[in-house]
């Protein structure tokens, strides 16, 4: 296996307490043909969801790319990654 297939890298993202939120952060793993490694959602007790998805096998400079469309999202608060 390749580096690229063993690298995990972490989404994090913040966002209002919109129905499809989730939605529209998945949605750009979808368009890619990318399925997650896991995703987790959870609504916090300020009412600001938070999400987090594990992606293997996809290079830094696309991860930057999807980030940067999540980030553009209205409803969205907050997205980086992290390995």
């Amino acid at each position: 296996m390749s580096s690229l297939e063993l690298s995990v890298l972490y989404l994090q993202v913040t966002a209002e307490p919109d129905p499809g939120a989730l939605a529209r952060v998945l949605e750009r793993f979808q368009n890619l043909n990318v399925l997650p490694r896991s995703v987790r959602a959870e609504w916090a007790t300020t009412g600001v969801l938070h999400v987090e998805v594990q992606i293997a096998g996809l290079s830094e400079h696309t991860f930057n790319i999807i980030t940067d469309k999540i980030a553009q999202v209205p409803c969205i608060l907050n997205a980086y990654w992290h390995r």
